[in-house]
């Protein structure tokens, strides 16, 4: 049907209905329901014997009466000594008619001429200007002085267009409502004299419909043409563009002027895509997201008129998520593509390609337009490798670190967007690994592989190669990947691969278990072992791994030859290393 919402059932404010009529001159006193004063009484004024006396005039005159208008009004008709012999209250309609062209008694048409809506008049007309000497039937005696008790509530005249009076426009206003434009709007609509009929507001609900496609009544049609979002206006019609003469109900009359006030809250054609507003584009960038890709960023949600949703900064965490695999709305999707790590930009996403008519109960309407504001935080792929950028390289560089090596090094530790995470200059000291023992994170060890000594590098390094999906609790969030500023600044050559310990020369006794069991007691004790290597080392004739604990690497060398386990070598169980047909770190 073409309507605006149905209106819905509340007391009818104003002079409108027959509970509010005056009946006498004595007992006038017009409360403040029209938002107006009562003025004292003026001398009458002489329209040609016609009396007319104003009780009550409102603070703004909306309209005044011309010759030619339709006007509907509530009277009271009575005869001087005060009895009624007609009342418009009493039928529970409006009198409706054109005034000044003579449809009205003469004296009636001409003291209506420049009354306002919700202005009250007392009008006296003599017999000449009223029903003369003939009277009316058998309710207007000949001869009859007839005092009216007029309210006027509404004037429109043939030739009136849609009144539109824009109360608040933004500045920023790139785009305004068109034929075919799905709109979504609150209103409070009312009569020419402030009646409320229907509001949106007493809902808590929107009304949501589109434009220029015969949905709504035509005046509503022509009124929300050219808004911007969030603008307010007031959009007048005259009934022939609104309700016309069957009205609406019991709430709009026949031939009733229609008054809305409307703010736009939302609107979009279903023809739009995802727009997107770039704020800040860092410079230079490095990499930009695509399909495939993991992210991490920051958003804010809102509606178009501003209404937060969501964000994830109130959680203090990022939203993570693939692009390109239908984890988030497709507007979503296509609005992270081709975004710069630490972008900012703004999303808006037609409700298409968002959560479409249902919306998200409690949380976001059906058919809204969403904006986010997002951030780029990290951008990483399940396939990415470390990333090593070397910047200063030393000119003699005559070692490499490698697996088995001890290498100290100083860093300093970011996230993507550059959010510190540690640094070794705050303790004043190197952090010391051995390379390839796991000590630190897979990326971490491929990264510090092949360096001189002084040799300065940028590590990247994705999840996967880093602290994973957990990340570590309060220090690096999960999926987080890894940026590692490094000096190498010590390399201390490992042993070859497999091996705790080396002699440096050859091993000059033709009995290595004999010279070490010292007791001569056909067995080795973990202190007779202990002694004779730590003396190896100390002498210069062996070399422990690098990076460890000797007496943790002893003892391991020890439980490696002690091979039945009962706490002591004997010398069927001793072996060295070429000797052993088994792979074990020891001799």
């Amino acid at each position: 049907p073409r309507s605006h919402p149905q209106p819905r059932p509340w007391p009818v404010g104003g002079w409108s209905g027959a509970d509010a009529m005056p009946i006498s001159l004595s007992g006038l006193v017009v409360a403040a329901v029209l938002g107006a004063v009562v003025r004292g009484n003026p001398p009458p004024v002489a329209l040609d014997d016609v009396a007319v006396e104003t009780k009550f005039m409102p603070k703004e005159c909306v309209r005044a009466a011309q010759p030619g208008d339709f006007i509907r009004y509530h009277y009271v008709g009575s005869f001087p000594g005060g009895e009624r012999f007609d009342s418009s209250y009493d039928r529970g309609s409006t009198y409706n008619a054109f005034v000044g062209k003579g449809r009205l008694i003469a004296g009636m048409d001409k003291a209506l001429i420049g009354m306002c809506v919700n202005e009250r008049r007392f009008i006296k007309v003599p017999p000449h200007l009223a029903y003369g000497e003939e009277g009316m039937s058998d309710i207007i005696p000949p001869g009859a002085t007839l005092f009216f008790d007029v309210l006027m509530l509404d004037i429109w005249n043939p030739d009136d267009k849609v009144k539109i009076d824009v109360h608040y426009k933004p500045e920023n206003c790139s785009r305004t409502v068109q034929v075919s434009d799905f709109v979504r709007y609150h209103y409070n609509g009312t009569l020419l004299d402030g009646t409320l009929f229907d509001s949106s507001h007493t809902r808590q609900q929107t009304y949501d419909t589109y434009i220029g496609i015969g949905w709504l009544i035509a005046g509503m049609d022509e009124g929300l043409l050219g808004m911007c979002m969030g603008e307010k206006r007031t959009i007048t019609m005259p009934p022939f563009l609104g309700y016309g003469d069957k009205g609406d109900g019991k709430d709009i009359a026949s031939q009733a002027t229609l008054v809305f006030h409307v703010t736009l809250v939302d609107f979009h054609n279903p023809k739009d895509s995802v727009a997107i507003e770039q704020e800040f584009v860092p410079d230079p960038c490095s990499r930009k997201t695509k399909v495939g890709d993991f992210v991490r960023y920051h958003y804010n949600g809102t509606l178009m008129d501003g209404t937060l949703f969501d964000s994830s900064y109130s959680r203090n965490h990022t939203y993570n998520t693939y692009i390109g695999k239908s984890y988030v709305i497709a507007g979503m999707e296509e609005g992270l593509l081709g975004v710069c790590v630490g972008e900012k930009r703004t999303i808006i996403i037609p409700p298409h390609l968002g959560y479409g008519e249902e919306g998200i109960s409690g949380t976001i309407p059906g058919s809204a337009v969403l904006v986010f504001h997002i951030q780029m935080i990290d951008v990483h792929n399940p396939s990415d490798e470390i990333e090593i950028k070397t910047y200063h390289k030393p000119s003699n560089c005559t070692t490499r670190s490698k697996k088995g090596d001890y290498v100290k090094y100083h860093y300093n530790a970011t996230l993507m967007d550059g959010t510190k995470l540690d640094s070794t200059h705050n303790y004043g000291k190197t952090y010391n690994i051995v390379l390839g023992s796991g000590q630190v994170v897979m990326g971490m060890d491929m990264g510090l592989t092949n360096m001189c000594v002084d040799e300065k590098r940028t590590i990247v390094i994705p999840p996967h190669l880093g602290y994973g999906e957990s990340g570590i609790v309060g220090e690096v969030p999960g999926s987080a990947v890894l940026i590692f500023d490094v000096e190498m600044v010590e390399v201390v050559t490992g042993l070859p691969e497999g091996y705790m310990f080396v002699w440096t020369s050859e091993v000059s006794s033709p009995d290595l278990f004999h010279e070490i069991d010292k007791d001569d007691n056909k067995e080795v004790s973990p202190e007779e072992f202990s002694k004779y290597i730590l003396a190896q080392v100390e002498s210069g004739q062996g070399r422990l791994a690098p990076g460890f604990s000797p007496d943790k690497i002893i003892e391991n060398m020890f439980s490696n030859q002690d091979r039945n386990g009962d706490g002591k070598i004997s010398a069927e169980e001793f072996r060295l290393k070429d000797e052993e047909q088994t792979s074990h770190d020891e001799l």
